[in-house]
């Protein structure tokens, strides 16, 4: 890949609003696309990431009010827990979720589609690069009012 060099006055000048919207669709889109070849969506993805990294931790309501915030597809969590468990991957035990074999299984496939779009998005950017850009999108949100937190 070749990408144009520009000089940092031009770049200075460009608009912060176009470059985080469009770095977010590409980003978001990949993801989007690696999940569903495994008939995932993003909050599939992070209710399967909560519940293995929290083992006997999660209920449906608390998941749900964590999760929220993040999604922008209006999910009925409701109905993707249910999915999830009709699937074989999540249980629920006196109300505790737990992910199955099958279900860390599906977890880690999705896991290894969504590494390679991190990967591709990464390629020529170091880490300290993305840190620091990360570090600066974090301050820009928080200038705005936004939490600067991480997630």
């Amino acid at each position: 890949m070749t990408i144009k060099e520009y000089s940092r006055d031009q770049l200075a000048a460009q608009p912060i609003g176009y470059w985080t919207r469009e770095a977010a669709n590409l980003a978001i889109g990949g993801i989007r696309a690696a999940l569903a070849e495994e008939n995932l969506t993003q909050p599939h993805w992070w209710t399967l990431n909560h519940v293995a990294a929290a083992p006997a931790h999660w209920k449906r309501a608390g998941l749900t009010e964590k999760l929220t915030p993040f999604d922008d597809q209006d999910t009925d969590f409701e109905a993707l827990y249910d999915d999830l468990a009709a699937r074989g991957w999540l249980t629920e035990t006196d109300g505790t979720l737990a992910l199955t074999e099958a279900g860390e299984a599906g977890r880690l496939r999705a896991h290894e589609r969504n590494a390679k779009v991190h990967e591709r998005m990464r390629v020529g950017i170091g880490e300290a690069e993305y840190a620091a850009t990360i570090d600066v999108l974090r301050r820009l949100v928080a200038n705005l009012g936004g939490s600067g937190d991480l997630p």
